[in-house]
This record gives C-alpha cells, structure tokens and sequence, in this order.
C-alpha cells in the first residue's frame, strides 16, 4: 500500500490540508484562508500550493493520490462541481481536471458531507462498521451514507441530502422549494431564527441560544425539544428504511446533546418498529471538523484496496 495520502477541506472560509499515512496518523498539516474574492484560478493556485508544500516534506515515498472535500453537488465521475453555494465559480468547471494538470498526481473530489461521514467510519466513532449513516449538523443539514465502507453516491452524487427530508409537510418553507425540510426545524439557523420568533433575543447565535438554555431559560430549552423532534422524525424514517447499526450525529449544536438527545430518543422510538426490535446506535461523532480531512484522505487510499 502506498504510504501517504493528501486530504483537503476546502470551505467558503478556510482552506485546509493534512499529510496522512495509510494507518491513520496525520504527518502534516497546513491551513489558511479561502481567497474568495480573488475568483477560481486564485483559489485553485492555493489548493495546489497547499498540497506541494506539505507533500515536499516526504520526498521518495508513494503518495496514493489526493482527496478534496467541496461543499456542494458534486459529478464524482466527471470531476465537476455542479452546485455550490459557497463556490459558485467552481460551478461546471472540471475542478478534479485542472489540479491534476498541474499536481501530476491522481485528485479525487467528494462532498464534504460525504468525505466527513467517510472520515468518521475510518478513524472516527465509526469505525470497525462497514455501514453508517451521519447527520452533520450547521447551518443547514447535510449528511453521507457509507454501504459496505465506501460512500453510497446515488444516480449522479446527490444521495445523503438529509437536510432536505420533509419531517413536517406544512412545516417551515425552505430555500431548495419544499416546506418543512429538516434543516428548516434543526439547524443552527432554526435555533437562532427561533430564539428570535419566541423573542429571546434578537441575532443570538444557537451556542448563545445553548447558553441561555443551560442557564434555565425554558423558551430556549424548547427550541432544543423542538429540534430533537424533528431529529428524530428524520432518524427514524432512515432507520426503517437502512436498518443500520450506526447513526452518527456532528457539528456546532452537539453541546447541546443532553437538551435535545431525550426527544429526539423518544420520537425514533415512537416512529421506528426497526430500532425497537433491533440493536441500533445513536451517537456523537467524535472527529469533529477533522473528520472531512480524515474522509478525503482516504479517498485515493482506498482505490489501492
């Protein structure tokens, strides 16, 4: 096996890299800024400048290749970024094709959500179960679904879309046209858009949202019941319909895990005859924002398996 892989987080912030050796350990990293304003060609000349300098550092061993974590709708086989809201210029231009040319080295792209979910079953919460399902939890709601270790992509790349399950038909309108999509009732822009509905406070972030809950305001302790409700819904209908032993839940609302865990618990035992009969796990991820670095590092590892 070859003994190093490149992963890359590339977010409409930050812009991150690691060296990672095929057992797992992180030989090196680089970090920095995502260089919007400066366009596409900017932000590619950083990506590849970024792997060079960490991949310089391990002269004649074998790199397997690079991995690349996007936020956004990605064509995995033609190398595309088809949609993303954070990098619209990257929009149906051959993103895989143009850092290959200039790296000579295999470059693989993957959802960040996907890579993430693949981070966490190979060095994460996940690992020793060939078949998971994770909830990234932000300001929306994404997600990735491994089967039998690798990510289940569906017909063009867009399975694991958690965010966009309708938990409530007549519920919240949502940006992508339905109404009452999960992210609507259980992201980190819920909390805050409710904190601010139920006028406790006006631009509150959900962790000072979380605050106030801990603190014992009961207002903003329903907004975590009320979340974990719609958690559930969702947890509930992709166990019936996976009947996976694992369900990992990630990102900025997780401190908040004991005020929205017990509702949240209640509904998928009210709403799923499958985790009621059989042994199924519900859990925190435990990779954190490290997990989509973990995920695209192993992306090209595995194609040597």
């Amino acid at each position: 096996m070859p003994a190093y892989s490149i992963g890359v987080d590339l977010g409409g912030t930050n812009l991150r890299a690691a060296v990672v050796s095929s057992a797992g350990e992180v030989l090196a990293k680089v970090a920095g800024r995502t260089q919007l304003s400066e366009g596409r060609d900017a932000v590619i000349a950083d990506i590849v400048r970024a792997i060079e300098a960490i991949a310089v550092e391990h002269p004649g061993e074998e790199l397997a290749g690079v991995g690349i974590g996007i936020p956004g709708f990605i064509e995995i086989e033609r190398g595309y970024v088809a949609g993303s809201s954070n990098l619209p210029f990257f929009d149906n231009f051959p993103v895989r094709d143009a850092i290959e040319q200039r790296l000579g080295t295999r470059v693989i792209l993957e959802n960040d959500a996907n890579a993430a979910a693949l981070g966490e079953h190979w060095m994460g919460a996940g690992r020793g179960e060939k078949n998971l399902i994770l909830l990234t939890l932000g300001t929306g709601i994404g997600g990735g679904i491994i089967a039998d270790g690798r990510v289940l992509h569906g017909q063009v790349g867009m399975a694991g879309e958690f965010g966009h399950m309708t938990v409530y038909p007549n519920g919240n309108p949502c940006g992508c046209g339905n109404y009452g999509c999960l992210e609507r009732h259980a992201s980190a822009s819920f909390i805050s858009g409710m904190a601010r509905t139920m006028n406790i406070g006006e631009n509150l972030t959900a962790e000072q949202v979380f605050r106030k809950a801990e603190a014992g305001d009961e207002r903003a302790r329903m907004i975590f019941v009320s979340m974990g409700r719609a958690l559930g819904i969702a947890l509930g209908n992709l166990i019936n319909a996976f009947n996976y032993p694992l369900y990992l839940l990630s990102g900025g609302p997780l401190p908040a895990w004991e005020l929205f865990a017990p509702s949240m618990m209640a509904e998928i035992e009210r709403r799923s005859f499958a985790y009621r009969n059989v042994k199924t796990r519900i859990e925190k991820a435990i990779l954190g924002n490290e997990a989509g670095l973990f995920g695209a590092a192993y992306l090209p590892l595995q194609l040597r398996t």
